[in-house]
Parts: structure tokens; C-alpha cells; sequence
């Protein structure tokens, strides 16, 4: 027999009985018990068992037997390999995977903004009262005016629409502050809060507040009327409150006053300046802490010059005044005619003896 013939024949005989003795062990292993791997590290408890499922590796062994040696289990293993794509195809394309399908069409829809305008007015002005609600109702030159409020009238922005109506509410509903009185860089500023605002602003408004006390010695040099104030632009105001702090005339400030009658005098000059600028104005509000006596020279002062110009007065709720009220000269110190005094330099103790 040639000499290749002889060892191809020999090479089946070697493959056949490699063949049969791999199928024999591989049965063999399949029908006794898996051994334990023995190790030095400690095992836990739970893994010293062995385990009644066949192991990826018999698996293995198994599909290779099945499959022979000439590559078909590698040819089934890259199709089920090429099936695990986002996809979801089975049949390997060679290319990049497309990008996965949206779970539903919703996802793909834009949603239309709710049409806001078309809400009948009651209702857009009723929803513009709940986003200003939690604003206060008299408004001052304060620091913390940009986070409380200034982020709020960037609603305003939103649209024209939106700017007329949403802007005529706030101004409309809320009262405003002619001079500033927080403590600070704000209380001497020489530009208050209306002469920050523009024209059209200041034309919403309908209600002012004017506080009197705070500097009863010393006034700051930014309380004066004048154009670049803007009060005669106001022209929709028609109630003008006057609240008094304290009366520098009253014996308490006796040796700390500046001069007798000083600050009553500023006061009903600042007054008479902010009446003659606003001649639309139908009726004035007097109110003061209890500390303020309506028959002290500075509360008769200033209904003597509200009278003079024709205006109605009304009283405020925190003293209680009225037309026919007897009030009592007994004078008790509180906490706001403490601040107010200590503001404008008096001691502690001379507010509490009094």
C-alpha cells in the first residue's frame, strides 16, 4: 500500500476512536455527579454543594460533540449571537443596528401648549390674583424685592396681552410706598421706588403710602417731591395713607428732639408737596402705632393740612381712630415705637420709662 494512502487510513482510525472516547467521557460526566473543585480560599456554606444544573462548560462539550469538528458550531453560534441586536432581527446584516422603535406613538407627538388665552378674561384675571397672592400688599424700596417679587414680573413678559392685563392687576391691587423706610442703603437712597417705575406703572397704581417717623431727626436728603419722582404721572390714585410712627412732640423725645417742632414741620411741608402733586386724589387715611396720640401737634398738624386742601379723612384699622373717639393720653411703648426710636438714635431705656 503507498505510503500516504497508509497514513490518511491511520488518521481516520486515530480521529474514530478520539471521537468515541471523548462521547464516552462526556457520558460518562454527564450521568455522575459533578466533583467539587477543591480550593485553598474558604467557600461559603451555600456554594459547597454541588449543583444539580449542567454548567455552561458540559454544555459545551455536548454542542461540540453534536456538532462535529468542522466549524458548524461556531457558524450557529455567530447566528444566534447576530439575533441579540436592538433591532430585533434575526438575520446578521453586517451594518450598524438601527436605533430602537419608540415604544408608542405617543412618545413621538409633541404636546400643544394649553391655549391660555383663549380662557374667557374672568377667568385669566382670577388666575393672575393667585400668582401675585403670596405678595405683600404694601410694597417698599427692599433688598429682598428681587427674589420675592422682581422674578414674579417676568411673567409679565410672556406676551403683550399678558404685560396689559396680569401688569394692570399688581399695580392696581397693591399699594406702594413713596419714600423708603427699611433700614439701609435704601432709606437714603435718592431715587425711591416710584421713580424706578416707568410711565405706564405708575399710572396703574391707585393707592400710596407715606410713612412718617423714620429720621425724625435727621430726614434724609432723597424725601423730597419732585418730577423725576413721578407722582404726577399717578394719575389713577385716589386714596392716600398716611401712617405716623411716632410724635417727636411728645415728652418722651424731650433732649433728643432736634429742634421744637422740627419734624412736625417737615412733615406737614412733605405733605403739602405731595397733595399739591396730585390734586386727584379724593381722600387722605390717617393711622399710627399706639404710641401716637391724636391730639398731639403732629397728628393735628397733618389733618389740618389734609383739611386745607379738601380731601376727605378716613382712619386706619391699627389705631382704631374715629370721627367721635375719646382716645385716652395714656401712651404704652410697643415694640414698633422701640425699633422706630432706637432707628433714629433714642435710647432703650428712655422709651421704656416713658
Amino acid at each position: 500500500m503507498p505510503r500516504k494512502a497508509t497514513q490518511q487510513l491511520v488518521g481516520r482510525r486515530i480521529t474514530t476512536r478520539t471521537s468515541r472516547t471523548v462521547a464516552t467521557v462526556v457520558d460518562n460526566s454527564l450521568h455522575a455527579p459533578p466533583t467539587p473543585i477543591p480550593s485553598n480560599l474558604n467557600t461559603p456554606l451555600s456554594s459547597a454543594y454541588p449543583s444539580t444544573y449542567a454548567s455552561e462548560a458540559e454544555g459545551d462539550v455536548d454542542g461540540e460533540v453534536e456538532g462535529g469538528i468542522d466549524g458548524q458550531v461556531d457558524e450557529d453560534v455567530t447566528k444566534a449571537m447576530s439575533t441579540l441586536t436592538l433591532a430585533g432581527s434575526g438575520e446578521p446584516t453586517g451594518e450598524a443596528s438601527a436605533p430602537p422603535k419608540p415604544l408608542s406613538r405617543l412618545a413621538r407627538r409633541k404636546r400643544k401648549p394649553f391655549p391660555f388665552l383663549e380662557l374667557p378674561a374672568e377667568l385669566r384675571v382670577k388666575i393672575y390674583e393667585y400668582f401675585f397672592d403670596d405678595t405683600h400688599y404694601v410694597l417698599d424700596l427692599d433688598p429682598d424685592n428681587y427674589r420675592r417679587i422682581h422674578k414674579k414680573l417676568g411673567f409679565l413678559r410672556t406676551c403683550r396681552t399678558i404685560s396689559l392685563e396680569a401688569g394692570y392687576l399688581f399695580y392696581s391691587t397693591h399699594t406702594f410706598r413713596i419714600f423708603p423706610t427699611h433700614p439701609g442703603k435704601h432709606f437714603k437712597t435718592k431715587k425711591p421706588l416710584l421713580a424706578r417705575m416707568s410711565a405706564r406703572q405708575r399710572s396703574w397704581i391707585t393707592s400710596l403710602e407715606m410713612r412718617l417717623g423714620p429720621g425724625w431727626n435727621k430726614p434724609p436728603r432723597g424725601w423730597v417731591v419732585n418730577p423725576a419722582l413721578g407722582l404726577h404721572e399717578c394719575t389713577s390714585v385716589r386714596k392716600l395713607t398716611v401712617f405716623v410712627e411716632c410724635d417727636p412732640s411728645d415728652g418722651i423725645f424731650n433732649g433728643f428732639r432736634r429742634a421744637d417742632d422740627f419734624y412736625e414741620g417737615f412733615s406737614r411741608n412733605l405733605l403739602t408737596d405731595v397733595l399739591t402733586e396730585m390734586p386727584f386724589i379724593e381722600h387722605v387715611t390717617f393711622d399710627a402705632w399706639s404710641s401716637v396720640r391724636k391730639k398731639g401737634a403732629m397728628m393735628r398738624g397733618l389733618i389740618n393740612t389734609a383739611l386745607s386742601h379738601g380731601k376727605q379723612i378716613l382712619w386706619g384699622p391699627e389705631r382704631g381712630w374715629s370721627d367721635l373717639d375719646n382716645e385716652e393720653e395714656i401712651v404704652v411703648p410697643t415694640n414698633d415705637m422701640v425699633a422706630t426710636a432706637l432707628l433714629n438714635g433714642v435710647g432703650m431705656d428712655v422709651v421704656i420709662v416713658a
